[in-house]
C-alpha cells in the first residue's frame, strides 16, 4: 500500500462518525449562508433582478429578440424577427407578487452561489478520495461551475425566450386572450433555466462514471440511439409542447453526449498507457 494512501486511511479512521457529521454540518451551514446572502441581495435589488432579469424575456426589447431581428434583416427573413409578444402577466392571488418576488430571489441566490456551494460539497467529499482520484478530478469545481452557467445561460437566452414566444402566440381562438399568472410565468422560466443548467452537467457525469470504470466509450457508442431517445423524451418533458424548443434543448445535450464519448476515450487511453508502463516496469524489475 502506498504511504500517502495509508496516511489518508489512517486520518479517516481517526475521525468518528460524529466528527464527519460535524464537518458536514459546517459545510451545509456555510453553503446555506452563501445562498441566503445572495438571496437577500437579489431581494433588495428588485428593480434589477425582477424588472430586468426575470421579466426580461417577456419584453420585445430583450437581447435575444433584438438579435433575432438583426439576423432576420441580414438574411431578409422577416419571420425570424420577434417584435410582438401578445400576452400580459397578472397576479391573481393576494400574495402572488410577494411570493414570486421571494421565490425568484431564492432562485437567483442559488444560481449565483452555486460555485461556492459546490466547492463546499467538494471539500467534504474530496478527503475521502485517494490522492490519485483527487488528482484525476482536479479542476472539478471550475468545470462543473462553467457547465452550470453555460446551461443556465442557454436556458435563459435561448430556450426561455423562444418558448415564451411560442406559448404567447399560441391561440385556440382569437377571442381567447393570453393572460398569464405571475406564478406560472416565473415557474416556467425557472424550470427552463435550471433544467438546462443541470442537463449541461452530462460530460461531468460521464467523466466520473468513466473514471470509476462504470461506463466505457464503446458502451456509450452502443447505446447512442437509446441515449438520443431518452434525451428527446427529457427535452419534451422540460420544454413547452413545440418541436422547436425540444430540438433546441436536445441538440446541445447530444453534442455534450458526444463530447462525453471523447472524454471516456481519452481516459481509457491514459489508463491503458499507464497500465502498459507499469507492466514494463514490473518486467524490468523481474
Amino acid at each position: 500500500m502506498a504511504l500517502d494512501q495509508y496516511r489518508e486511511e489512517e486520518e479517516e479512521e481517526g475521525m468518528s462518525f460524529l466528527d464527519h457529521l460535524e464537518q458536514l454540518r459546517w459545510h451545509l451551514l456555510r453553503s446555506i449562508a452563501a445562498i441566503l446572502i445572495f438571496t437577500v441581495i437579489a431581494f433588495l435589488a428588485k428593480s434589477i433582478v425582477f424588472g430586468k432579469i426575470i421579466l426580461g424575456p417577456s419584453k420585445v426589447d430583450f437581447f435575444t429578440y433584438q438579435m433575432l431581428c438583426k439576423i432576420a434583416d441580414a438574411i431578409s427573413t422577416p419571420a425570424l424577427c420577434i417584435d410582438n409578444l401578445p400576452f400580459t402577466i397578472q397576479s391573481r392571488q393576494m400574495t402572488g407578487q410577494f411570493s414570486m418576488h421571494l421565490t425568484s430571489s431564492v432562485v437567483v441566490g442559488l444560481i449565483i452561489s452555486f460555485p461556492y456551494v459546490f466547492w463546499e460539497a467538494w471539500r467534504f467529499i474530496s478527503p475521502g478520495l485517494y490522492s490519485k482520484e483527487r488528482q484525476a478530478a482536479r479542476g472539478a469545481v471550475f468545470f462543473v461551475s462553467l457547465l452550470f452557467f453555460a446551461g443556465a445561460s442557454f436556458g435563459y437566452f435561448i430556450l426561455a425566450p423562444l418558448s415564451i414566444n411560442f406559448l404567447s402566440n399560441y391561440q385556440l381562438d382569437p377571442s381567447i386572450l393570453n393572460e398569464f399568472d405571475i406564478t406560472s410565468y416565473v415557474t416556467t422560466l425557472t424550470m427552463l433555466v435550471l433544467a438546462s443548467a443541470i442537463m449541461f452537467q452530462l460530460p461531468v457525469v460521464i467523466y466520473f462514471l468513466s473514471m470509476s470504470g462504470l461506463v466505457t466509450a464503446a458502451m456509450l457508442k452502443t447505446y447512442r440511439r437509446h441515449a438520443i431517445v431518452v434525451i428527446l423524451i427529457v427535452a419534451a418533458v422540460i420544454t413547452p409542447p413545440d418541436v422547436i424548443s425540444q430540438i433546441l434543448i436536445a441538440m446541445p445535450i447530444l453534442v455534450l453526449y458526444e463530447a462525453g464519448i471523447q472524454i471516456a476515450k481519452r481516459l481509457e487511453k491514459k489508463r491503458a498507457k499507464k497500465e502498459q508502463e507499469e507492466n514494463l516496469k514490473y518486467q524490468r524489475n523481474d
